[in-house]
């Protein structure tokens, strides 16, 4: 007859040969994109967020559907158009077991607004913002210029961290961790640039409990060698599934494929602003001045080269929904009228000619090569579209997405394909970041790469975020959406269907906003 001791031995062996919760004791992921900085604030890109939310908290919590709910704020009350009381919860504590204080929102918000060389800053988020002020340890007040009903959308996806250990912090120290204490599910060990990034558990937290004792995520930029580590068992989750590979790993006995429709816009940018661009010429390949790129009617004639219903069948295996404005449909802003942009070459080359240039000029086109499935055979396939519509596309050019964003940012390239993630439960914040007058003292047109500026389009979309009433705000954020993309400063392409997988053994919660992060991930019941 067997002792307890003896059956607790045989249960553990039975638990490790079935592949149960004692080999989740680690995770692994092999994520495509690699991030820029280890600081929370410097860049709201992909990549740096699905770090910083594993080791940072924020005011607010999105849910997988965009929906936003309490995180560090317990609660927010409108005291009047332009006085918020924001209370915040008592047991969230920093990884050093410091509790989490008004003081501490406080020098994050404050942080936010001037980042330096920030790709893709957080100073929108607080832009308006005038006054913040501890009220005590838990109670933050916080005064806006102009009524503000969107605050909470805007301040709360702010990262907060701890004052005392990260105040006059440089980047290269949060790099090596040093500040870089957050109160989130998973503290940070180490980031090996070019390979990965190490968390541990934070047996603390004061939310859901993690399940992992050591997340080690590693960067596998090549599609191929990210689905051969999962096959392997090198690695336990991947993001970025490419769609042609969806059928196999579905039916590939121990792993589990998770899929969603996303609210992540990839478009077409087109530098409207400036009267040389660097990438644009005539057909002998000498710098065209004026830029056509300037005149709507050559930008609309690019969006009508443009088939994306093919792009998604054929190079996204469906993967895709194809877009005419920033948010899809269950997304607040969306207007329904607003169609995808049809495929009409004979139009397009009508509209070139119009606008004087009706055998075409010269146009290279750029494109990050890992920051989404299928992002460098979407830039091929763009350039042999707009080669049939008649323009001399003198080459595509991919880079890796960490040295291609700032590029973009730095206003390097004249045609070139970005995306925005939309994380909130209205366009508002979207439009705003992506199509507002680049601003860095208002804090408007953070994402806005072309410099796009249209004072009609500001006017609008400011009266609608000033608007309390819900019905009237969002009518307003549909009149300012027809009227930003009447002007086709980007040529929206399609919304993105995220996929990861991951072994039997790991459940994970694919959302819209596309992160990729442990707390995302459990034991599968």
């Amino acid at each position: 007859m067997s002792t307890p001791t003896q059956r607790l031995a045989v249960a553990a062996i039975a638990l490790v040969t079935l592949g149960g919760p004692a080999l989740a004791a680690d995770l692994v992921i092999g994520t495509a994109t690699e991030p820029s900085a280890m600081d929370p604030l410097f860049s709201r890109t992909g990549p740096n967020q699905n770090i910083a939310m594993q080791i940072f908290d924020r005011l607010v919590q999105p849910d997988v559907n965009l929906g936003m709910h309490p995180g560090l704020a317990e609660s927010w009350t409108n005291l009047d158009p332009t006085t918020w009381r924001v209370k915040l919860r008592a047991d969230a504590r920093f990884h050093d077991g410091k509790p989490v204080t008004a003081d501490d929102v406080v020098f994050s918000l404050e942080r936010a607004r001037n980042v330096p060389n920030s790709p893709a800053p957080f100073s929108n988020n607080v832009s308006g913002v005038t006054g913040l002020k501890a009220l005590d340890a838990t109670t933050l007040e916080v005064k806006t210029a102009e009524p503000t009903p969107d605050l909470m959308e805007r301040i709360g996806f702010v990262y907060i961290l701890e004052r005392a250990a990260a105040e006059g912090k440089s980047l290269q120290d949060y790099n090596k961790g040093d500040g870089t204490i957050g109160s989130g599910p998973y503290r940070f060990k180490e980031w090996v640039p070019g390979d990965r990034v190490v968390l541990t558990r934070n047996d603390a937290y004061w939310g859901k409990k993690p399940e992992f004792d050591t997340v080690t995520i590693k960067f596998i930029s090549n599609d191929a060698a990210r689905v051969a580590a999962l096959r392997s068992g090198a690695v336990d989750l991947i993001d970025g599934v490419p769609p042609a590979d969806l059928p196999t790993l579905e039916k590939t006995q121990g792993l589990k494929v998770h899929t969603t429709a996303s609210a992540r816009l990839i478009y077409l940018a087109l530098d409207g602003t400036r009267d040389e661009s660097p990438f644009v010429t005539d057909l002998a390949g000498k710098p065209l001045t004026p830029n056509p790129l300037k005149d709507v009617r050559v930008r609309t004639a690019i969006a009508r080269m443009i088939n994306t219903p093919a792009i998604v069948d054929r190079v996204l295996n469906k993967a895709g929904v194809p877009a005419g404005q920033l948010v899809p449909e269950g997304v607040q802003g969306h207007d329904p009228a607003l169609k995808p942009i049809a495929f009409d070459l004979e139009g397009a080359k009508k509209l070139l000619a119009e606008a004087g240039y009706k055998d075409g000029f010269g146009l290279t086109i750029h494109s990050s090569n890992d920051r989404f499935a299928g992002d460098k055979d979407i830039a091929q396939a763009l350039g042999q579209m707009l080669s049939r519509g008649g323009i001399k596309v003198n080459g595509v050019v991919t880079q890796p997405y960490n040295v291609y964003a700032g590029a973009a940012t730095k206003q390097t390239f004249s045609a070139f394909i970005f995306s925005l993630g939309n994380t909130t439960p209205t366009s508002g914040p979207g439009l705003r970041n992506l199509f507002m007058t680049n601003d860095p003292k208002a804090g408007t047109g953070g994402f806005n790469r072309t410099r796009y500026s249209n004072p009609a389009f500001d006017k609008a979309l400011t009266e609608a975020l000033s608007t309390f009433d819900e019905k009237q705000r969002l009518a307003g954020i549909q009149a300012a959406t027809k009227l930003v993309f009447a002007d086709m400063p980007i040529v929206p392409l399609y919304w993105q269907t995220v996929s990861w997988a991951s072994k039997a053994n790991i459940a994970y919660e694919a959302n819209m906003s596309e992160d990729t992060s442990a707390a995302l991930a459990s034991v599968a019941k």
